[in-house]
């Protein structure tokens, strides 16, 4: 049986999510990446609550920018979550890649969220 792409992005995820898990202390900052667009959340799994979150399908991004898909539009998501953690009180996470491979938008995504004041 043929394995497919997004198979394989479920098995890394489940097996990254086996040593990953966020706490009050040190949340978790989970990524998405769709074909069009991504989104990240900062989430405390012990309390099953979503602390802050971000996408490039909020309006003050999407008018800004000229696609949802691009290095820049993560960029511009990472900046904004993590501003919105940095509100709450959040400095330290834990980094959730979601099974997708650290490079490209979710490396500029991490990047941005590392300039900003996150620190993981």
């Amino acid at each position: 049986m043929k394995t497919t792409r997004r198979d394989s992005l479920k098995r890394r995820h489940r097996r990254i999510r086996k040593k990953v898990s966020g706490t009050p202390d040190c949340p978790r900052l989970a990524i998405f990446r769709s074909n069009h667009h991504i989104y990240a959340q900062i989430i405390d799994d012990v309390a099953q609550h979503t602390l802050a979150a971000a996408s490039s399908l909020e309006p003050e991004l999407r008018n800004s920018l000229s696609s949802g898909a691009t290095c820049e539009a993560s960029a511009a998501v990472g900046k904004l979550v993590a501003e919105r953690g940095k509100a709450k009180g959040i400095e330290q996470v834990v980094f959730d890649r979601g099974g997708n491979l650290y490079h490209g938008r979710v490396k500029a995504l991490a990047d941005a969220a590392r300039e900003a004041g996150l620190d993981f």
